[in-house]
């Protein structure tokens, strides 16, 4: 089976309900963020502000080519992957991509405290969010296959939408 790629937002929840989904369909999961902070020796966001965001995305497009290749689990991946053509092509076609779909209010309400998202550190983080959002909706629905409205729900409820839709779609047997 080709695996599962989670797409979305900084803080849509990509990380938390890919863990979840990996465990409920036994499959491995791997986070790309810390998969391109070992390949950097530094955090990402100590590497963001030493080289800049170009050379961060040339690290994060060839980490996801790699891990499009090898990793038939579940992908977490980070919140601008989407923003070169080369990776929403790859993950297109080489896994089930989910497109966990967030406002950026909403966004900005669960992340309001969170010091670890560089691009984010800024005077006014909504209006930041809303940016992103505006550049980054239209490429996330272009590199995803399933689109999950995020709204409230839990964790699980977000998990067991998305397990009906790889189920309906054929991509994994009914549980």
């Amino acid at each position: 089976m080709q695996g599962v790629a989670l797409v979305g937002l900084p803080g849509s929840g990509k990380s938390t309900v890919g863990r979840q989904l990996a465990r409920r369909l036994q499959l491995p999961f791997i986070d790309s963020d810390p998969v391109i902070e070992r390949r950097l020796g530094c955090s990402i966001r100590a590497y963001f502000e030493r080289e800049g965001e170009e050379s961060f995305r040339d690290v994060e497009e060839a980490v996801l080519d790699e891990l499009t290749q090898t990793h038939a689990g579940v992908l977490s991946t980070g919140g601008g992957a989407v923003l070169r053509a080369a990776n929403r092509e790859r993950l297109r076609t080489r896994s089930h991509v989910v497109y966990l779909h967030s406002a950026p209010e909403e966004v900005f309400r669960r992340l309001r405290r969170d010091v670890n998202r560089p691009l984010l550190q800024v005077d006014d983080p909504l209006s930041r969010l809303r940016e992103l959002y505006a550049v980054r909706d239209p490429l996330y629905r272009e590199a995803s296959h399933f689109v999950i409205e995020t709204g409230r729900p839990s964790v699980v409820t977000l998990v067991n939408m998305i397990v009906m839709q790889l189920e309906l779609a054929g991509i994994v047997p009914p549980h």
